[in-house]
């Protein structure tokens, strides 16, 4: 937390918390759904402190009272966006689940390193107050609020509209956006309060990518390919920005953390490619592709050709660095985005994916001549899987990685993962000039668990993080 008498939860810029403390414990959701396990899922605390005796392993586990649930991301009852209320501390983690629509209410503040169910939300609040299920990204609102982007509604149709919840009772207060504005798909957002906008994107109907991906649902228009820009005072939908088969199934949207600034990115997942997004000179919002990782022509795989898949970007809290993850090639890249109409590539290194040299799939044609990838050894386990969620620290210098990315999607790519369970990763960073270093003694293993092999997702610091918390 930052040191001053009288403040809020957080920091006062994104440059003040890149001088906050070193990370020292984690938390990650930790999945048994579409496992052979039939036990809860469990919120996860990691020890991250190198000198400290339990380094790298999991030092509490919360299970959630429930099966089946699919944790998936989590967020804050407050964070930086209530800095100036000295009234609010960051001491809730709002754990949405994707498939049963329950939300956790997590009290990490009694004791951040054995954290306890405070509130559950059942799902049949979501359904009959808001008309909403499948709840993804949740974020704290300068005004106490949380507010929660919803994928479907209850049938298992695509519907992104939004839920809040009352900051202090953890209630359902209703929709925040208007009735009949909803977009035909939800997923991720982000707000920007001096520029009165929201952008938020689409993944797809829940119903079809429930339990594995199915390229002809793309075709049968399941799935997502638009940005919707909403007016943040008002909570109308202003423009939706169509990317076209570009930029199919736009995923996590970040905005630069400038509070300033009037752009920012989108990984979209199928066709590799990061969009940038930004405010026009009349006051509308459009998009241009500014990445694109070709597929690579393939023979052995479900398809002729393998996208990167894009499934989670993030930027450094200077807005100097943009990274992302491939998760079927396996790589994770680093671009300096100091142009932010022309990112370069600075740093890039391989975690296991699905094109390594010993396995069944052999690259044919790749239109950035890469050999294919050892596989990724680390402390004598192989990592299965594909590099997914990154988190980096404050100061720029240690990315996290972990594999998982929907245990359903899990089960149909990567199914050694469901059987070895996933595992997390550090990653040294060059955050001066560029590049990606692993650290060979850093891992994680949830193969390991007491209960059977884990899949562990989304990283989140108790004190925040440059994924969740944002300045107004």
């Amino acid at each position: 937390m930052s040191v001053c008498t009288g403040c809020g939860p957080g920091f006062r810029s994104p440059l003040e918390a890149m001088k906050g403390p070193r990370e020292q414990i984690v938390y990650l959701p930790c999945i048994y759904r579409n496992t052979p396990i039939l036990k809860p899922d469990y919120l996860a605390t990691v020890d991250v402190q190198p000198d400290s005796p339990t380094y790298c392993q999991v030092i509490h586990r919360l299970p959630m009272p429930n099966l089946r649930d699919e944790l998936h991301h989590s967020g804050w009852n407050a964070c930086s966006s209530c800095y100036g209320d000295a009234s609010k501390s960051r001491n809730r983690l709002i754990l949405p689940s994707l498939i049963s629509s329950r939300i956790y209410v997590i009290d990490v503040g009694t004791d951040p390193r054995a954290p306890k169910i405070h509130k559950m939300v059942e799902p049949v609040d979501l359904y009959y107050k808001c008309g909403l299920a499948n709840p993804h990204t949740s974020h704290c609102l300068g005004s106490g609020q949380i507010m929660i982007s919803c994928m479907g509604e209850p049938g298992g149709n695509g519907k992104g509209g939004f839920v809040l919840l009352d900051g202090e009772t953890f209630e359902v207060v209703g929709n925040w956006e208007h009735s009949g504005e909803a977009a035909p798909f939800g997923y991720d957002f982000w707000y920007q309060p001096r520029h009165n906008v929201m952008i938020s994107t689409e993944w797809g109907a829940p119903k079809a990518l429930l339990d594995g991906f199915n390229p002809a649902h793309v075709q049968a228009g399941q799935y997502g390919s638009s940005l919707h820009v909403w007016d943040w005072a008002t909570h109308r939908k202003l423009q939706t920005i169509e990317l076209g088969p570009e930029g199919a199934i736009p995923l996590e949207v970040r905005f630069l953390h400038n509070p300033n600034a009037t752009e920012g990115y989108v990984g979209c997942a199928l066709r590799g490619t990061v969009f940038r997004f930004y405010k026009m000179p009349k006051g509308d919002w459009t998009a241009e592709k500014v990445i694109s990782v070709p597929p690579k022509k393939v023979e052995g795989w479900m398809l002729p050709e393998m996208p990167g898949l894009i499934t989670d970007i993030l930027i450094s809290l200077d807005d100097r660095f943009l990274y992302f993850s491939n998760w079927l090639h396996g790589d994770i890249r680093q671009y300096d985005i100091t142009d932010r109409r022309k990112p370069r590539l600075v740093g890039q290194v391989f975690l296991g994916g699905s094109i390594v040299d010993d396995g069944p799939i052999r690259v044919s044609e790749d239109l950035e001549n890469q050999p294919q990838p050892r596989p990724r050894i680390i402390k004598g386990k192989r990592v299965p899987g594909g590099p997914q969620m990154l988190q980096l620290s404050l100061d720029g210098r240690r990315l996290y990685v972990t594999t998982s990315l929907y245990s359903g999607w899990d089960k149909q790519f990567y199914p050694d993962m469901i059987r070895e369970g996933s595992v997390m990763m550090q990653i040294d960073v060059d955050s001066d000039g560029g590049g990606l270093t692993l650290n060979e003694d850093f891992l994680v293993d949830f193969g390991k668990e007491p209960e059977g092999p884990a899949l562990a997702h989304e990283v989140r610091y108790p004190g925040g993080d440059c994924t969740s918390d944002i300045w107004v």
